[in-house]
């Protein structure tokens, strides 16, 4: 009894640590993290999850790849413990890969085994168990293609070129979200783009001037 409690002491402990060293970074930073923790995480990457799973150590992240709120990484086959019964201390693992210029959407989970090309995006939702192809747009559970990334590129730049606020400022050098005009081009694309949807909003145009 007294060794349990101690554990689960000893447990708490470690997790206030964690989240006040986790409260250090932000989703820029994070990786710095990760790889304190043995994985292999590229530059320029922004990652909103704080917890790549129970083997960090098997997930390799390239550069300029984006991970969105709720993604989850199983390089753990937790189904393997039905064979227990044969083989005592059975485990399975795999990793995961994902290569530069990645998009990982809200809620996708990626199964170890799995390699996500270069320039691809996964839909949100997503459940990833086998590898994703370069340059492809995948969803779905299974994830399997839905097209290719130029066709995505040149679908991107015409609704831009219609949903840009046409009074939006950038200066030189700048994207959109590092302008110094931020706030103001936020508001400008609210009110352009509740005017381009209105009709499928039932908006008037009192209320997209609030």
């Amino acid at each position: 009894m007294l060794k349990s409690l101690i554990n689960i002491a000893r447990n708490a402990v470690h997790r206030v640590k964690e989240r006040v060293e986790l409260n250090a970074y932000d989703t820029r930073t994070i990786a710095a993290y990760f790889r304190k923790q043995g994985a292999q995480v590229g530059e320029g990457c922004i990652i909103i999850p704080t917890w790549l799973g129970t083997e960090p150590y098997l997930i390799k992240i390239g550069n300029r790849v984006s991970i969105a709120k709720g993604v989850m990484f199983i390089t753990h086959d937790g189904g393997a413990a039905v064979l227990r019964d044969e083989i005592p201390d059975m485990q399975v693992f795999g990793p995961i890969v994902i290569e530069d210029n990645c998009v990982i959407g809200q809620n996708v989970t990626i199964f170890g085994n799995v390699r996500i090309g270069a320039n691809s995006i996964i839909g949100a939702g997503s459940v990833v168990i086998g590898d994703i192809a370069p340059n492809t747009v995948a969803m779905g559970i299974p994830a399997r293609a839905f097209g290719s990334m130029e066709r995505y590129r040149e679908k991107c730049r015409e609704r831009w070129a219609v949903q840009r606020p046409p009074d939006a400022v950038l200066e030189p050098g700048e994207t959109w979200w590092t302008s110094k005009h931020f706030d103001q081009n936020r508001e400008k694309l609210r009110r352009h783009l509740l005017s381009l949807f209105a009709t499928e909003l039932g908006l008037t145009q009192e209320i997209i001037e609030r």
